[in-house]
């Protein structure tokens, strides 16, 4: 099993950092956006004037999303998530954000921080969240053959 990982098919990250690091049985993952993998972002819509849509609840499906394909890779779910980081832009959107959120977690899930940064990498992001899971490390049993 991989320590870390930059996942093939999943937006590249913009810097120099995996998409996850394992540690023994823990998970980390990087912090992640609403970003295909082609480079668009789920949760934006732009019309022929140039007029820019961002909608909080698609871009936050979407990191829950990446998150759970991540950990998927790695050995794990989101049943295995432990603790949240949440970034938005602008807490007004805190309502939306927690709104769907909790299509995924009940007061049973992860630990969880909510902070608001001045920006993130892209003027189109709302929100980037990074995850910590426990995903035990699985090792096949030993088989044994006696010699005749």
């Amino acid at each position: 099993m991989k320590n870390s990982q930059v996942i093939a098919g999943k937006a590249l990250p913009r810097g120099t950092f995996p998409h996850y690091k394992r540690a023994g049985d823990l998970v980390f993952v990087s912090g992640t956006s609403s970003r295909r993998a082609d480079n668009s972002f789920e949760g934006v819509a732009v019309d022929e004037f140039g007029t820019t849509e961002l909608d909080i609840e698609a871009q936050t499906r979407a990191v829950i999303r990446n998150i759970g394909e991540i950990l998927e890779c790695a050995g794990g779910s989101l049943d295995d998530v432990t603790e949240i980081s949440t970034f938005l832009v602008n807490m007004n959107d805190f309502g939306g954000y927690n709104r769907v959120y909790s299509e995924y977690f009940d007061e049973s899930g992860p630990a969880r921080t909510t902070v608001a940064v001045h920006q993130l990498p892209h003027p189109h992001l709302l929100i980037e969240i990074k995850a910590v899971a426990y995903c035990p490390v699985t090792i096949a049993p030993q088989t044994t053959t006696k010699g005749i």
